[in-house]
């Protein structure tokens, strides 16, 4: 079987002994509209998406003969939760974030516009992936994650921003731009907020929102300013990344994060 068609972060001090990857939608055995765009098998990693059991099966099959170890998988609910990658035996817990200190546990979440994050300690001894929709951003569930690392040992972090929606395509209501001011912290952070809104001409309240900004805001919170990655747009790119936004019935790719 030919090697899956997966992203390598380019990811400036990512530690030598820290394995990280996202897939595409492409290289795996579903069929339309969970197939590759292009006329061949999709790499539909969602259980919970109406694609056919057996293929997700053999797409997940695909996806952990490259990896050390069975990954933990999730059900993101748009959460704050936090487990530990290597503590679940294959149980799926409701929780949009893992971290791992144990070599060979793999962390692991899924997306179709949602933004992946992907952490790692300076010294490669912690790692971490979550799940961020807009919801679980405005929430903490970065934060949480990174507190969480920091419980683990870890002290500088750097993040890498897997493919999500781009800030030309992610048009939100009024409400989500009230839930960041809402938890501004203080005058600066909420100018900050504002500026990854911009207002749509025509469109009273509709906002085009960059998650990829507000992402780096809550990581700043933190002191995570090493971070990377950002330059997707799984919407605008419908050969390579499946898109909820974009095409409503749809699979589900991954990223994934492991001490090696």
């Amino acid at each position: 079987m030919a090697a899956l068609p997966v992203i390598l972060p380019h990811w400036p001090g990512l530690p030598a002994n820290v394995g990280a990857r996202s897939t595409t939608r492409a290289g795996g055995v579903s069929l339309a509209p969970y197939d590759d765009g292009q006329g061949g098998g999709g790499l539909n990693l969602g259980v919970h998406v109406a694609d056919i059991d057996a293929h997700v099966a053999q797409n997940r099959a695909r996806l952990a003969a490259m990896l050390p170890a069975q990954p933990a998988w999730l059900n993101q609910v748009h959460g704050v939760a936090v487990v530990d990658a290597a503590s679940l035996a294959g149980r799926v817990p409701d929780a949009d974030a893992s971290v791992a200190s144990t070599p060979g546990a793999v962390c692991l979440v899924m997306t179709a516009d949602c933004l992946p994050v992907l952490f790692s300690s300076s010294d490669g001894q912690v790692v971490g992936a979550a799940h961020a929709g807009w919801r679980g951003l405005a929430a903490g569930v970065l934060q949480r994650t990174v507190q969480t690392m920091r419980e683990r040992g870890a002290t500088d972090i750097l993040a890498w921003l897997g493919p999500a929606i781009g800030p030309r395509q992610f048009e939100v209501g009024q409400d989500v731009l009230q839930a960041f001011l809402d938890g501004a912290q203080g005058g600066a952070e909420r100018q900050a907020f504002e500026a990854a809104f911009m207002a749509i001409a025509g469109k009273p309240g509709k906002y085009l929102a960059d998650i990829y900004a507000l992402g780096r805001l809550m990581l700043a919170r933190e002191g995570v300013t090493q971070v990377a990655g950002g330059e997707h747009c799984t919407v605008s790119e419908p050969a390579r990344f499946y898109s909820y936004r974009r095409d409503g019935v749809t699979g589900r790719q991954a990223s994934l994060i492991w001490r090696k």
